[in-house]
């Protein structure tokens, strides 16, 4: 079976797989508070969009540690 993306690609990017959940879990949940919040119906579930935002290296682990920073958690 063929995941897509790849996890090497995913792995570029977020180099430990703990990390890579972590950072996705938490990108689907804020694009999910989002879509709630402006009455948005999205087309693919928000894990989905979190994966390929990685995997176009829109997203990785620095990104998502300074937002939440900036958030104070």
């Amino acid at each position: 079976m063929m995941l897509y993306p790849a996890m090497s690609k995913l792995n570029s990017y977020i180099p430990n797989r703990y990390q890579l959940v972590t950072v996705v879990a938490r990108r689907a949940r804020q694009i999910a508070e989002d879509a709630d919040r402006m009455g948005m119906h999205l087309d693919e579930k928000p894990v989905t969009i979190a994966i390929n935002e990685v995997a176009d290296g829109k997203l990785d682990a620095k990104s998502m540690e300074s937002d939440r920073v900036e958030n104070g958690e």
